[in-house]
């Protein structure tokens, strides 16, 4: 799914009538630029049902170029990761 079916689907859904698509679409820019900072603020965050998000720390590991085959240094990096709750683990397997 797109950010922009994401729009339509939630502009279509009960409840949704009377909302502008733009108006949707920008709570759903404010959701997430407000989870990018609290990731970046505390390292975590929780959607109870969903899951958590979590703040990683990558180590520092060699690679290759693809194209030439050379090995290369990638230096170590923050990343996101994502744990699912053990509801949603359950209602993708029913």
């Amino acid at each position: 799914m797109t950010k922009a079916e994401l729009i339509d689907a939630i502009a279509g859904a009960k409840g949704a009538d009377g909302v502008s698509k733009k108006a949707i679409l920008a709570i759903v820019d404010e959701a997430f630029g407000q989870i990018k900072k609290e990731l970046k603020k505390s390292g975590r965050f929780s959607v109870p049902g969903f899951g958590t998000f979590n703040k990683k720390m990558r180590k520092a590991r060699t690679g290759r170029n693809p194209q030439t085959g050379a090995t290369i240094k990638i230096k170590a990096q923050k990343t996101v990761g994502f744990r699912p709750a053990q509801s949603l683990k359950d209602s993708m397997n029913k």
